[in-house]
């Protein structure tokens, strides 16, 4: 029995990630499927390099251009690709792309921000709502594996300053009350499941104040799997040494 590895990753700009460290990344870590969040580019805007045509491709872009979007990478072709979650208050932004394989449905999601003040905070709750439905309906059929930037850092250990940030973007009661809503339905964040009380151990850094080099961060990457693939899970890691954007990559190896 083998071993798939699967990396999500956020890169704020494809274009922009590609003039850095974006092709020497993937042949380094070869995963078997590499789901992007925040493309801000629709396929035609970017010219791919020739190492990653073992790729088969799948985007979906925002209408609005050089804003949000996702991709997916896959070295296997999925039996199906579904974009969006046929819900138009939600699909104009390019957030949710749902590729279906033989054993499992792998959903890579771009989870709206709330925005300063929360502005954004009930079009957040009502997205969330709607994600956590679109999951349990596939979950219906088979397992899911769900991974991306969720933009909610669970925990008080999920952040490196929770008091000053109680209750702002990302760590807001409501946003939180969410993440346990879709926890508590059944699924896994794989992370916690295999490294349950590591500190400091962060997906995203603002660019200010060397908040990165002083490891002042968040954790708002994940990869979230159906109970049902418990067994499966081999190991789930944040590559917290990849640079190239504010987020960094995080990682999960289920068995075959």
């Amino acid at each position: 029995m083998g071993t798939l590895k699967l990396i999500s990753w956020n890169v704020n700009g494809l274009r922009a990630v590609l003039k850095k460290n974006f092709v020497e990344f993937v042949l380094e870590h070869d995963p078997d499927v590499l789901c992007l969040q925040e493309t801000k580019a629709r396929p035609e805007q970017v010219e791919l390099p020739l190492e990653l045509g073992k790729y088969k491709n799948y985007w979906n872009s925002a209408e609005k251009a050089g804003y949000s979007g996702t991709a997916i990478f896959t070295k296997k072709a999925p039996l199906e690709v579904r974009y969006g979650m046929d819900l138009p208050e939600h699909d104009r932004e390019g957030r949710v792309i749902t590729a279906e394989y033989e054993n499992y449905f792998l959903v890579t999601v771009y989870t709206p921000n709330s925005q300063n003040e929360l502005k954004r905070l009930p079009y957040r709750t009502s997205w969330d709502e709607s994600f956590l439905a679109f999951l349990q309906s596939l979950e219906q059929q088979k397992p899911v594996i769900f991974c991306g930037d969720l933009n909610v850092a669970h925990q008080p250990i999920d952040l490196a300053r929770p008091q000053s940030n109680r209750n702002s973007p990302g760590f807001s009661d409501q946003e939180r009350a969410n993440l346990d809503s879709l926890l508590q339905a059944d699924f896994i964040d794989t992370f916690r499941y295999f490294h349950p009380e590591e500190p400091h151990r962060y997906s995203w850094w603002s660019y200010r104040a060397n908040a990165r080099s002083n490891n002042v961060g968040w954790r708002l990457d994940y990869f979230g799997v159906s109970k049902a693939l418990t067994s499966k899970l081999v190991s789930a890691d944040i590559l917290d040494q990849v640079w190239g954007s504010d987020h960094c990559p995080v990682e999960l190896v289920i068995s075959d």
